[in-house]
């Protein structure tokens, strides 16, 4: 048998550092506490929209889409595993990006379309016989 059969400890290319650095601890206790907060960041909204707890739309939606964004960070959190020491910080780098992009292309179609609705309606436009 050759020396370099069995792998030595150190040898292996695909061995993991043990330092903990972007380790994923995945946990039972981790994720039944996701889920429990998952499932309360859904009865919240439930609860809000079947009770009738807010007589005007706004501010319930505005409470809806604030639990909607805290579930998203508890499941990045509890779920992904997501962290900023996570795959050297370059998970976190990419989701910052990606909500840059959204926020970017959101945020200028409205703008967009708000603008189109104000100069284009037919009551803004003046009298088209007289156009040149």
């Amino acid at each position: 048998m050759s020396e370099h059969t069995q792998p030595v400890h150190g040898d292996d290319a695909h061995e993991h550092d043990d330092s903990g650095v972007g380790a994923i601890h995945a946990t039972l206790k981790g994720y039944m506490t996701g889920f429990a907060l998952a499932a309360i960041l859904t009865a919240i909204p439930f609860w809000l929209v079947m009770s009738g707890a807010f007589a005007k739309t706004g501010p319930a939606d505005a409470l809806i889409l604030l639990l909607a964004g805290i579930q998203i960070i508890v499941h990045m959190v509890y779920f992904l595993h997501m962290n900023t020491k996570s795959e050297g910080g370059w998970n976190m780098l990419a989701l910052v990006f990606t909500i840059v992009l959204v926020v970017i292309t959101l945020s200028g179609s409205i703008w967009i379309m708000y603008h189109l609705n104000s100069n284009m309606m037919p009551w803004t436009m003046q009298d088209a016989r007289n156009q040149p």
